[in-house]
């Protein structure tokens, strides 16, 4: 008996497998990832010494300069906020709440919003700031 013996061909490595694995993780990435949501208002935050970062899947309520309150893009009066927030909060994964507001707001428009938000469930409820630098 004599062994037969394949004709020689070019060996290479077919790379579509890997060409495949890196499109799926190309896409996992892609879908993972969050994106803050800000709105394009001029704000001039309140500073703060004590200021840490928060998380991106915060629900972001945002009142302007004029006193005027937003969420999720959209203007929303005051007495509206607990059953949005609280809509929101069963829906999502994030029981925190970030308050953006101007420094000029007065606090008893910010007090009504923190309280509104809180009545709504958060259990976190914070105001945006900007870190003081220098102290």
């Amino acid at each position: 008996m004599s062994r037969r013996r394949q004709p020689e061909g070019e060996s290479g490595i077919d790379i579509s497998p890997l060409i495949d694995m890196v499109f799926i993780l190309l896409i996992f990435f892609m879908v993972s990832t969050t994106f803050v949501k800000d709105m394009d208002l001029d704000i001039s935050r309140p500073k703060a010494s004590s200021a840490k970062a928060s998380s991106t899947k915060a629900i972001r309520l945002f009142i302007a300069k004029d006193g005027n309150t937003y969420l999720d893009g959209q203007p929303v009066r005051v007495w509206m906020i607990q059953s949005r927030v609280r809509d929101l909060l069963k829906s999502g994964t994030s029981d925190a709440v970030l308050v953006v507001t101007d420094e000029d707001v007065p606090s008893r428009r910010l007090i009504e919003v923190v309280d509104q938000a809180r009545l709504a469930g958060a259990t976190d409820v914070g105001v945006a700031t900007e870190l003081e630098v220098g102290r």
